[in-house]
């Protein structure tokens, strides 16, 4: 998909093809206006990756890749910048051009505000922008405060996801996934998805999962003293033969701490870790997983909650930036507190054990929540409106 010529047509611009939130998001949007009869087309600033977006250049900022974008935007009514560096290529590009342009604010805005500075250049960008749509209504206060913004230019849009993609698997979808990622049939698999940087803390939930299976021996004694049923859905399931318990955590994700994180995998778990890299599909994934575990220092509201939560898989996460938009404590997950000693994983272990021990529940309460909150269908609806406010 290139440029659009269609007065009421939309281009939709991301920071690169990798497949993370907000290029999923984008994606996802741009199909559901296509569906719709909108004429729609999506593009990356620079970079590679496993998503085929067209690229608009060398770099994020080079100039040729900003007067590739003015060229393309000259054929849009109205432009959707996804990620923040797009709020700067945008700025700068659509300066002067009268196309409009709508910033879409994934994470917490609170990180732009860390000095005086960079709080003031990045509330010039957002004023340039027709409006802001925030993918919580946190974020939106948090927004408004922090920068000064009109509370008319700024929407709260939840972040959406097409939830036929994202279907609950019954044993055989189960069984074939794990296959077909090389994980054991009768194991607890734990999931992690995301970037494997610094930001994300892999790291502690790779530690997290170490504390779990090395306590996981006496649970599965007391487990045996119960009876059959209750044992069978105990928070520590034993293997097939009854040696040990059958935990095994799936990391998929790329990122610069991949070597490192291997490492502790070997040192902590070893043979209990698997890494996909990128996936051009994360289906598998999830249809293959237990329990999500979240345990990121920042975040927004994370697509891979709302994908797991579709998919009928509860989460741990850490209870940081608007992850409380999806993950209910208690009912559709548990929330580990992030306090001073943040890289203390018992936190952590103690949600991932409160959702194994009510996983099913939990799981139907996400699907539930997901569906009603974050299905494309009832997004696409808020920003057919918005979009329509602010086309030329």
């Amino acid at each position: 998909m290139g440029t659009t010529t269609d007065r009421r047509g939309v281009l939709h611009v991301v920071t690169d093809p990798r497949r993370r939130g907000s290029q999923a998001f984008a994606h996802d949007l741009d199909a559901a206006l296509r569906d719709r009869g909108r004429s729609s087309a999506l593009v990356a600033l620079a970079g590679t990756g496993e998503m085929d977006f067209p690229v608009l250049g060398p770099g994020r900022l080079h100039p040729s890749t900003l007067r590739e974008l003015r060229r393309r935007a000259a054929g849009a009514g109205v432009v959707v910048a996804h990620g923040s560096t797009t709020l700067d290529a945008c700025g700068i590009a659509l300066a002067g051009t009268g196309t409009p342009f709508v910033y879409v604010n994934i994470g917490d805005p609170r990180h732009w505000a860390r000095d005086a500075l960079r709080r003031a250049r990045v509330g010039l960008l957002l004023r340039r922008a027709a409006a802001i749509a925030s993918v919580s209504p946190t974020g939106r206060e948090i927004l408004l405060h922090t920068y000064r913004l009109a509370p008319g230019r700024v929407r709260a849009i939840p972040n959406g996801r097409r939830p036929e993609r994202f279907p609950p698997p019954d044993s055989t979808d189960r069984s074939k996934a794990r296959a077909e990622l090389g994980l054991p049939t009768d194991a607890t698999v734990l999931v992690v998805v995301g970037a494997l940087a610094v930001e994300k803390r892999v790291a502690l939930a790779i530690e997290a999962f170490a504390q779990l299976v090395e306590a996981a021996p006496d649970r599965v004694e007391a487990a045996s003293e119960r009876p059959r049923a209750a044992a069978e859905s105990a928070a520590s399931p034993t293997s097939r033969h009854g040696e040990l318990p059958a935990y095994h955590l799936l990391v998929a994700g790329e990122g610069p701490e991949r070597a490192a994180l291997e490492a502790l995998a070997a040192r902590r778990a070893p043979g209990r870790v698997t890494f996909t890299g990128n996936l051009a599909d994360l289906g598998p994934v999830y249809r293959a997983g237990d329990v999500l575990v979240l345990s990121s220092t920042s975040e927004g509201v994370p697509g891979v909650l709302v994908e797991a939560g579709m998919t009928a898989i509860p989460a741990a996460a850490t209870d940081v930036g608007f992850v409380r938009d999806v993950v209910v404590d208690g009912v559709t997950g548990a929330l580990a507190e992030v306090g001073p000693g943040a890289g203390d994983p018992a936190p952590l272990v103690a949600a991932i054990r409160r959702v194994l021990a009510d996983r099913d529940a939990m799981g139907l309460a996400a699907r539930a929540r997901c569906l009603e909150r974050h299905a494309m269908e009832t997004v696409v609806d808020a920003w057919t409106a918005l979009l329509d406010e602010h086309t030329r």
